[in-house]
């Protein structure tokens, strides 16, 4: 899109941006977001996405790509992009809460269970009172039949939000998104754990471990058998391809200068 700058790590196109200008853009170019989607990425989805073909094209269909994991913002300020910052998608739900009222933004939240939306509802209300919760829907955890997605499609856009977002994790909220462009009135955001963590079914890492790169760490030791395989495995493969990539383009460097 017009306006936006990327930096390609593992050929994913990750937003080179900050919070205030990503606010900025979002709140200036909402009608033209319509019916597109923002992915929020990180080590695992890029590492994915470098692997899988078609993920990689669902990644750079996007409107936006926002670099939640802080290696992504690290690695674009490496290639030259200095002002390369972090945009994590639970601050980037929050920043959009506190302006909501004032803006008259309406909100759907799309995933996880119905005792996690309700307790995320609560939880919303209480800390932003004039919030528009357009509506929730905790999908089943099976595919929708075209007759079910077709019934939710139509609720959500009669809903009329501003804000989709899709908390079923990564790939599977990407997948969603892609699949339903073009078919809602509102922008979709992925957000993972974001709704987990507005729940308070999970914690925020310390605001120093997210400055050190460790908030993963954190998420880690909170769920360590589920996500030990996951943040191991990825982050090791984020770092053999970034050398892999760097060795490959010294070589035709000097190749080029032969």
């Amino acid at each position: 899109m017009k306006g936006l700058r990327y930096c390609t790590i593992l050929r994913t196109n990750i937003n080179v941006t900050n919070m205030q200008d990503t606010l900025a853009y979002i709140d200036a170019h909402l009608d033209m977001l319509r019916g597109r989607y923002i992915c929020i990425s990180n080590v695992h989805t890029t590492v994915m996405s470098y692997e899988d073909r078609h993920y990689r094209r669902i990644q750079n269909c996007a409107a936006m790509a926002l670099p939640d994991g802080a290696p992504l913002s690290m690695y674009s300020r490496v290639l030259g992009f200095r002002d390369a910052k972090r945009v994590t998608g639970p601050d980037l739900m929050v920043q959009l809460f506190r302006i909501s009222g004032q803006k008259g933004y309406r909100h759907f939240f799309y995933g996880s269970t119905q005792q996690t939306l309700d307790a995320m509802k609560r939880a919303l209300l209480r800390e932003y009172p004039d919030l528009v919760v357009a509506g929730m829907y905790a999908p089943p955890f099976r595919a929708l039949t075209p007759e079910e997605d077709s019934r939710i499609t139509a609720q959500i856009n009669d809903a009329r939000p501003d804000f989709i977002w899709v908390g079923l994790g990564a790939p599977k909220q990407e997948e969603w998104m892609y699949d339903h462009r073009g078919k809602f009135g509102a922008v979709a955001v992925g957000v993972g754990a974001g709704f987990d963590y507005l729940a308070g079914n999970i914690k925020r890492a310390p605001r120093l471990m997210q400055a050190l790169c460790l908030e993963w760490l954190y998420r880690l030791m909170q769920d360590p058998r589920r996500l030990w395989k996951r943040y191991v495995t990825t982050n090791a493969k984020f770092i053999r391809y970034i050398i892999k990539g760097y060795i490959k383009r010294k070589k035709d460097y000097n190749r080029k200068k032969l």
